[in-house]
């Protein structure tokens, strides 16, 4: 069921039962942190390994501290500049946010999305959502309300529909051990602008297994056609007898053998490419094509959470 009813969406959470929540970066599937049997059913609907921790969400930084242990001084200053908003920290957990959440590990990802009809929802809970994103283990995030009921159907209580993400690329994720901020995952907040912030942080690439944090899997956001990544003239060369899609940033190709192209951004605005990613890929995936061609962005800004996503949904090509 897909509609706008905080009061049922907010029922649901507490007889814990699993909610599609919409967010600024991408839907989430949500889930009663601090119910395990809760947390389970995210692992079953995603078919998740459990070695991949879960972000926890919430309305306001205010409530954080009933759920970590400490909060370094340039988390405090994260959180002040980009919360609401599209940033992760990762922090050390206290031992009422269940094992299942964080995969064992000591540190939680906590986040608070800037969307109006979540915060709403976060607002009238007296816990915290785990939320991963509301899609099967490995493929393709949602951005709509119909992406959630197309993939996970009736594992899913309710969909609140809070129309087209804005920001389409998940979350930023930062972490503070030994007191040097890094970045674990690229997304939606800007590295160049976290270090206007707080100086020069150290980016991680992602890991192949037991992930320190969510999205740090090595072949993730992949379409079921073959995904490649590349100079889209050598692509094409090499798959010049397959019926191909094109994904472009600014501009596309002029070959009359691809069948299908969209360009992110005609005016080679970032932002606007990464809105419309995931739904671009998806489009693509649902078309009757034997591969999908995609060049790389700009490694600037957002262009290097994009390139993150491409390069990861190409990784099992």
């Amino acid at each position: 069921m897909i509609g706008q009813d905080i009061i049922y969406a907010k029922q649901q959470l507490e007889e814990g039962l699993l909610v599609g929540i919409p967010t600024e970066t991408v839907y989430g599937l949500a889930a009663n942190a601090l119910n395990q049997q809760a947390v389970t059913r995210i692992f079953e609907a995603k078919n998740r390994p459990s070695f991949d921790p879960l972000i926890i969400h919430t309305s306001s930084w205010d409530r954080v501290e009933q759920w970590v242990q400490d909060i370094p001084p340039l988390a405090q200053q994260l959180a002040e500049q980009f919360l609401p908003g599209p940033l992760t920290l990762l922090l050390p957990k206290r031992q009422l946010i269940p094992d299942i959440v964080t995969a064992g590990l000591p540190l939680v990802g906590i986040r608070i999305p800037s969307h109006p009809l979540s915060l709403s929802l976060l607002e009238q809970l007296d816990f915290p959502v785990a939320a991963p994103s509301a899609n099967p283990f490995g493929y393709i995030s949602p951005t709509t309300a119909q992406h959630v009921a197309n993939q996970l159907g009736q594992k899913v209580a309710y969909i609140l529909d809070g129309g087209p993400c804005t920001v389409g690329l998940e979350s930023t994720i930062i972490s503070f051990e030994g007191g040097l901020p890094k970045v674990l995952r690229k997304g939606g907040a800007a590295i160049e602008d976290i270090e206007a912030l707080i100086g020069p942080v150290q980016v991680f690439a992602h890991s192949t297994s037991n992930p320190q944090a969510p999205g740090m899997l090595k072949s993730h956001y992949a379409p079921k056609v073959p995904f490649h990544l590349g100079q889209l003239a050598s692509l094409l060369t090499k798959y010049q007898d397959k019926k191909v899609g094109i994904l472009a940033f600014q501009k596309g190709v002029d070959e009359a053998s691809v069948a299908h192209q969209i360009i992110l951004s005609p005016s080679a605005n970032l932002r606007e490419a990464a809105q419309g990613l995931f739904a671009a890929m998806r489009t693509l995936d649902q078309l009757p094509l034997d591969v999908i061609l995609a060049e790389p962005f700009p490694e600037e800004g957002l262009g290097r959470a994009i390139n993150d996503r491409l390069r990861r949904a190409s990784a099992s090509a």
